[in-house]
Formats: C-alpha cells, sequence, structure tokens
C-alpha cells in the first residue's frame, strides 16, 4: 500500500537484496529531508527478504511507502513505477538513488536546492570536487569510459551521465513521457538525462563523492553492459530519435 498524500519531496528507492542496508538507508535519507518529505522503496521480490523489511519499516514510520513488483526487471522499470507514483502522490521533486550507500544522503539537501533553479540535478562524479572511492583502476576507467562513449556519440556536454544520483523538479519530470523510455539497465540513467535535454531542460552537475557498497552484492551483469553499448547510439539515431539538443 503506497500512501498517496502530498509530499514535497519524494526519494524512490529500488531494491533487490538490500536487506542488510536497507532500514540503515531510510534512516539516513530521512535525516536529510525536510519535513514535507517521503521515502517510496520499490522492490523486485527481493530473495533475501528486503520487501518484507521494507513493510515493516512503512507500518512504523509515515513517511515511507512500498511498492512490491512481481520479479527483477531491471532498474529502468522499478524507477518508472516509482515516478509514477510519486507524481501522482503530488511530489514537488523526486529524488533517485540507490539503497546500497554508494550514493551519500549527505549530499541529499544540496541535490535538491540545485532544483529550484534547474530542472534536473544530478549528483556528478566527473566534474571538479565530483570523485570516487574504493574502486579499482579497471571500474574507474570501465565508469569514465562509458560516460565519456556516451557524451560522444549523443553529442551533450553533461559529464556524468551514467550517474544515478538525481533529483528532478516534478513538472519537468512530468514533461518526459515514462511510457517510451525503453532501456531496462544503467542506460536507463543516460536516456533519461539525454530526454530531459532534448525538451530543453535545464540541467546541471553537483560535485559527489560516489563511495562503493561496503554490504551486499554489486548488480551490474553483462548484459546490462551491452545494453549500455548499444542502446546509446539508438536513442540518438533510432527510428524513434529525439530532435538533438546539448547543454
Amino acid at each position: 500500500m503506497v500512501n498517496q498524500e502530498p509530499s514535497g519531496v519524494w526519494v524512490v528507492l529500488p531494491t533487490y537484496d538490500e536487506a542488510e542496508n536497507l532500514e540503515k538507508i531510510v534512516l539516513a535519507i530521512a535525516e536529510r529531508l525536510p519535513a514535507a518529505h517521503h521515502i517510496l522503496v520499490v522492490d523486485d521480490n527481493s530473495p533475501d527478504g528486503t520487501g518484507e523489511i521494507a513493510d515493516r519499516l512503512a507500518a512504523e514510520r509515515g513517511d515511507l511507502g512500498v511498492i512490491h513488483r512481481a520479479g527483477k526487471e531491471g532498474i529502468g522499470p522499478a524507477y518508472l513505477a516509482g515516478f509514477a507514483h510519486a507524481l501522482a502522490g503530488g511530489a514537488e521533486t523526486v529524488v533517485q538513488m540507490d539503497a546500497d550507500f554508494s550514493h551519500d544522503p549527505a549530499y541529499l539537501p544540496e541535490l535538491i536546492a540545485a532544483t529550484r533553479q534547474a530542472d534536473l540535478a544530478i549528483g556528478s562524479r566527473y566534474v571538479r570536487g565530483g570523485g570516487v572511492e574504493n574502486w579499482g583502476a579497471m571500474r574507474r576507467a570501465i565508469s569514465r569510459g562509458g560516460s565519456t562513449y556516451a557524451r560522444m556519440v549523443l553529442g551533450v556536454g553533461v559529464r556524468d551521465l551514467t550517474g544515478g544520483f538525481k533529483a528532478w523538479r516534478s513538472e519537468a519530470l512530468s514533461r518526459i513521457d515514462l511510457d517510451q523510455v525503453a532501456t531496462r539497465g544503467y542506460a536507463f540513467q543516460v536516456e533519461m538525462t539525454y530526454r530531459a535535454l532534448c525538451a530543453g531542460m535545464n540541467v546541471v552537475e553537483v560535485p559527489i563523492v560516489f563511495k562503493d557498497r561496503d554490504l551486499g552484492a554489486s548488480k551490474m551483469s553483462r548484459s546490462i553492459f551491452f545494453e549500455a553499448i548499444w542502446r546509446v547510439p539508438a536513442l540518438r539515431f533510432g527510428p524513434n530519435e529525439h530532435a538533438h539538443k546539448g547543454s
């Protein structure tokens, strides 16, 4: 059951096997949000009991709701389900972030504040002041290379196109036709930012330091990686490509 009472800031938190992190991340997020807020957990039927923990927290807290999905379908569909609920619930700002503490809740006030002037604020690893911690050289190269590849193919100036820590102004998010968003894996982050740019939205990057997860396992897979390879050029050159806009 999802509480649909209007609330200023909604944080959409997709989960799959995050039982070790969920309660701690919910508490950390709530500490950084204004009084009018709502945290929405979107769980893809986690076998480790994440969904049951989310239900318990929702019964204890008035600021938390849960969407239970039938199974693991990818981060894109999970976010789209959460976005639809947030917009229907009267959100003014919609934040998307990971549940594993790689996105530090300490950055939430700055990201949310940035939406006063911007349609979309991205927590960026690749602008001055941003960075990553606890990554090996190979992962750093893959991540930075992926953002560079997407920037070059799409012809845009956003430096962290693959970043998933974002705050949207709700009226901007509602201008994107969410039914047309096709990516399921981490290329979803690229597609959403590209659609925002093509719609002429003001996109800003707020420096963050991304920290590798302490608990649980990464959700990255080979299929997710290859989806990103082919999907990025399809965004710009495919049959339904958008009117191109840089930033």
